[in-house]
């Protein structure tokens, strides 16, 4: 299939599948016209690509999930490797929410003090 019947098949864009193989997380072949030809296997791990970046973790976190892309990623057995890979994301993560926690009471008690205490939670 072509470039953009894979978009459409995986809910994706052109420019993020080539994204993805100029990582190596997923291959072509090129067609006589130098268009991208992908195999029908190519629709389940571009879906699961995006099922681990829509988790949080980043293109590099990905490779270490290769061996198991072309299956159901949910069922494979958990690698050593993959575990910390989550566990490291899982960490930068709660570091990024507490951090706008903090900002966010600066934030609310700079308006505090400024207001008088006139201030109400945002909806």
């Amino acid at each position: 299939m072509r470039i953009g019947e894979l978009a459409r098949a995986t809910g994706t864009t052109a420019r993020a599948l080539r994204h993805y193989e100029q990582a190596g997380l997923i291959s072509s072949e090129r067609a006589s016209n130098g268009y991208r030809v992908y195999d029908e296997t190519a629709v389940v791990r571009v879906r699961n690509i995006r099922s681990l970046l829509a988790v949080g973790l980043t293109l590099d976190d990905v490779r270490v999930f290769l061996p198991c892309l072309d299956g159901d990623v949910a069922a494979a057995p958990p690698s050593d490797k993959g575990l910390r890979v989550a566990r490291e994301r899982l960490a930068v993560l709660d570091a990024r929410i507490a951090a706008q926690m903090q900002t966010r009471d600066r934030l609310r008690t700079a308006l505090r003090d400024k207001t008088d205490d006139r201030t109400r939670p945002a909806p």
